[in-house]
């Protein structure tokens, strides 16, 4: 069985239980995702499947990767990742994988790449609490002090500093599936997830919840 799939965050909203709690939920457009190659353990030294997700015009594709979909027996696709598969697993290049390995009641790992925010002070990258917001502190949003004197005379590495933030991969770990649409290949996940809207993100079995 593979232990994850491709899809495309759809948005945020809202559902109620059957108690009439409200959650927030995550709609995710999982698969359908094609086989394009299966790796074993005699000739790669693991186990795992090469994954395609959305479809790409043929002419936008170059010819090393429309060869190797050809091969596969698959149309071209934009991306593709791999995933771990068990030793036992049938699945071979050609195959479609659909939302449908998820249910209701599962727990998984989602990542993909966080919204770009730019370059951001102190406040805003690490919460610092700055200073005073009256009149003539002369400090307000600045970072303050970096260092000490004469010993060690220098900055230590990995401090707070204002920089570039988001744009980066992040994992949002051991999240709840609450419903699984097959006809529609939709994901409901309880929380948020990394990224914009319409950003691509991988779906994966929790480490940390069988």
């Amino acid at each position: 069985m593979v232990k994850g799939l491709l899809g495309k965050k759809l948005g945020m909203t809202r559902m109620f239980r059957e108690d009439g709690t409200s959650i927030p939920v995550t709609l995710v457009e999982a698969g359908p995702c094609a086989i394009v190659q299966r790796k074993n353990r005699e000739t790669d030294g693991y186990e795992a499947v090469q994954m395609g997700y959305g479809d790409q015009r043929a002419k936008r594709c170059v010819k090393p990767r429309a060869g190797h979909f050809a091969k596969a027996g698959t149309s071209p696709k934009r991306l593709v990742r791999e995933f771990q598969v068990d030793s036992g697993s049938e699945l071979k290049p050609g195959d479609e994988v659909r939302v449908d390995i998820f249910k209701a009641g599962d727990r998984v790992d989602v990542s993909g790449t966080s919204k770009g925010k730019g370059f951001q002070g102190v406040q805003k990258r690490f919460g610092t609490k700055g200073g005073p917001a009256s009149h003539g502190s002369m400090f307000h949003r600045r970072p303050g002090a970096s260092g000490s004197n004469t010993s060690p005379g220098r900055v230590w590495k990995n401090h707070a500093f204002p920089g570039h933030m988001g744009n980066v991969r992040t994992t949002v770990q051991d999240l709840e599936v609450v419903r699984v649409d097959a006809a529609k290949n939709l994901l409901v996940l309880r929380g948020a997830v990394p990224g914009p809207t319409g950003a691509v993100v991988e779906v994966k079995k929790s480490v940390k919840t069988p």
